[in-house]
């Protein structure tokens, strides 16, 4: 009795207490000869009295209506347990040391660890506590050189894509005086002999540039080695040769990499890089490693292939193919004892193929079963390799391989206190709107009833080639300990299946991701997995976008919706931070024939007065210096005002942490409590 007197209580919260009123300025602008009126622009001013005090009121009414709930306790109780265990990164071999990324289970932030052999113990090399009492700051491991004496690392404040670079000698534990200000770094790499170090920044003001600063002289400025004349819609990635003599550039066009040009500088020879792909209309990606240069290209191959480069006759025509195309989507190569490790993406999981440096086979990585790679961690010398692994069921995990045996042993283990037996998880396919056969992952306590009533959660992301293959999720597994069902489609967009299959759900074909997403929920409740007053829909970044699509096109198919850190308003997402990267995937309203198909989708534009939406939880934050909070700002006012449904419409906004985490432990069960304590309020778990 007493559960469902606090519950009616925190219904009427939200129930007598209607959303806070926000100020409608509207500015009307003709583009391309259609009027398109923008009611909440001045929310687009972070900084301004008016948006900060508008944060402050939501932010109380999020608060009014969350705390209260009487879900809160048990979600907060089991989503501690889970998050509070031991991890650990995956290792990186130099030198014999071992160096990894370590979070003890009381600890609220990762430090940097050292192995000095195999079975040695854990050493801290760098504590972030010692680096900043502010429990949002985190360090990330960036670089050790070949001999293991050399270590760069970063340190990030508040989750920003933004770090300090700072250097440790490690024999001594000591830091050393050079350092890199706070810039959005994409690769940082140590010189083997410690000479110097190479980095690549994003810029959009400057574009893409690639710099060298000597080591143990002061007061040098970097030297720009590389990237003049490309224009702010590329990203310049970098990798330098195990024995440091080949710096290979690779010029990205636009966040998915769509066309990509590679360039390699000999430092023996010195000069200037020299290009060895400039012409293609292909994704190509290279680097150096036992004196070859590898290509990975979908140049032709839409399911890409790799070809071997004498690094000192780079024309085409001595190109090597060493790795056809395979009937499964190429994700990575990496080397490690002389042999390559070519990793695919078998129907979304993966796969791991070993060759020897011809391409001749040589066996397979096996796997503990169906789940995905979070990385690959190996040398050209090495007489081992690394391997993290998870799925749905399985915390994440580090496997060794034996280079020569594949012999495969546990050198890490998630201790997260889960029975994995508890559950069971099957794809299923289904038709889309024109008939697109496309997969989803469904995962769940054994034993489940299809008879329309359960819980369901439903996630994607189908955008910039990004594979959304099975992952650990401590919260969704507290979700179905609890008796919901939890779902991860395989959205096009995505590279699950190749590029042919990611560039059918980009530009002009973006509407097909949301047909999938949407056909995937039809799907789950023609199965009687649910229903629509039982299911919700969560997605972060791009997959917000997906999420507030999905929402305003068919509102009466969803119960609740969480949209984390998304964009919405697609007229003009190209006009903030570093949203101009992504216009070869989504196109800009600056063209007259994309903006046409970007007005159909956009969520913001095409909230309807009067509508019955669902319930929406909106999470952003200050400090995400990738997709401007403003987004979700304005879309919470206009839903707000449009929706007829009664149900609540919240933001849950941070001032301190952003798009790329750095949230302490604490912070972030707080945060998932929130989060699933609102859906299981809106589903009735």
């Amino acid at each position: 009795m007493r559960f469902w007197l606090v519950f009616l209580s925190a219904l009427c919260v939200v129930a007598q207490n209607k959303p806070p009123a926000s100020a409608v300025h509207p500015i009307t602008e003709t583009l391309h000869g259609t009027a398109v009126t923008d009611p909440y622009r001045w929310l687009e001013d972070q900084q301004s009295p008016e948006t900060r005090a508008w944060i402050d009121t939501q932010m109380k009414y999020t608060r009014a209506a969350l705390d209260p709930l009487p879900q809160r306790p048990r979600w907060k109780a089991r989503l501690t347990e889970l998050h509070r265990t031991e991890t650990t990164g995956l290792p990186r071999e130099r030198g014999g040391k071992y160096f990894f990324e370590k979070r003890g289970a009381s600890e609220n932030r990762a430090s940097i660890c050292v192995r000095r052999s195999l079975e040695g113990p854990d050493e801290v090399l760098v504590d972030p506590a010692a680096v900043s009492k502010d429990e949002t700051v985190s360090v990330d491991l960036l670089d050790v050189t070949p001999d293991g004496k050399l270590l760069a690392f970063g340190v990030r404040k508040g989750g920003a894509d933004e770090y300090e670079v700072l250097l440790l000698d490690v024999d001594r534990r000591q830091p050393l005086p050079d350092h890199l200000p706070p810039m959005h770094y994409i690769n940082v790499l140590l010189v083997p002999d410690h000479s110097g170090i190479y980095f690549t920044d994003l810029d959009p003001g400057k574009g893409p540039r690639a710099f060298f600063r000597p080591l143990g002289r002061e007061n040098v400025e970097p030297k720009q080695i590389f990237g003049q004349g490309f224009g702010a819609e590329y990203i310049l990635e970098a990798n330098l040769s195990e024995d440091g003599r080949f710096l290979t550039l690779n010029m990205v066009q636009g966040s998915a990499g769509n066309r990509t040009e590679v360039w390699l500088l000999d430092r023996l020879k010195g000069g200037r890089p020299q290009p060895i792909v400039r012409d293609l209309d292909a994704r190509t990606y290279g680097f150096v490693s036992g004196g070859r240069l590898f290509l990975i290209t979908n140049w032709q191959a839409p399911r890409s292939r790799v070809f071997v480069v004498n690094p000192e006759q780079p024309q085409r025509f001595f190109w090597k193919l060493i790795v056809p195309e395979a009937p499964w989507n190429l994700e990575s190569l990496d080397v490690a004892g002389e042999r390559l490790l070519v990793s695919y993406t078998r129907n979304a999981s993966s796969l791991v193929m070993v060759l020897e440096a011809d391409g001749r086979y040589a066996g397979e990585a096996e796997l503990p079963g169906l789940g995905a790679l979070s990385g690959v961690s190996g040398r050209w010398g090495s007489k081992e390799f690394f391997a993290g692994y998870e799925s749905f069921t399985t915390p994440a995990m580090v496997l060794r391989f034996d280079a020569k045996t594949l012999a495969r042993t546990t050198w890490y283990r998630n201790p997260v206190p889960v029975d994995s037996n508890a559950f069971e998880s099957k794809q299923i396919w289904f038709s889309s709107k024109d008939g697109t056969r496309v997969p989803m992952f469904v995962v769940h306590k054994k034993g489940l009833r299809l008879d329309g009533t359960n819980p369901t959660l439903l996630t994607g992301y189908g955008g910039f080639n990004v594979s959304n293959t099975p992952y650990f999720w401590s919260a969704g597994v507290a979700w179905m300990e609890q008796g919901g069902v939890l779902v991860n489609a395989n959205l096009r967009g995505g590279g699950e299946f190749g590029e042919e299959w990611h560039r059918a759900g980009m530009l002009a074909n973006k509407q097909n991701v949301f047909d999938d997403f949407i056909a995937a929920a039809e799907e789950l409740i023609r199965r009687k997995y649910t229903s629509p007053g039982k299911l919700a829909i969560l997605g972060g970044s791009n997959g917000g976008l997906l999420v507030g699509a999905a929402m305003v096109q068919r509102p009466e198919l969803f119960r609740a919706v969480v949209c984390e850190v998304p964009l919405l308003d697609m007229l003009r997402y190209q006009k903030f931070l570093v949203a101009g990267l992504w216009v070869p995937e989504y196109g800009s309203a600056d063209d007259p024939r994309q903006f046409e198909y970007l007005l159909r989708y956009s969520p913001y534009q095409n909230v309807r007065d009067g509508v019955k939406y669902p319930a929406v939880l909106f999470v952003t934050g200050d400090s995400d210096t990738r997709v401007a909070p403003l987004h979700a700002r304005k879309m919470t006012a206009r839903v707000q005002a449009a929706t007829s449904s009664g149900l609540p419409v919240l933001l849950l906004y941070d001032t301190k942490t952003g798009h790329s985490g750095g949230k302490p432990v604490s912070q972030l069960i707080e945060d998932e409590t929130d989060t699933f304590s609102f859906l299981a309020w809106q589903l009735g778990l």
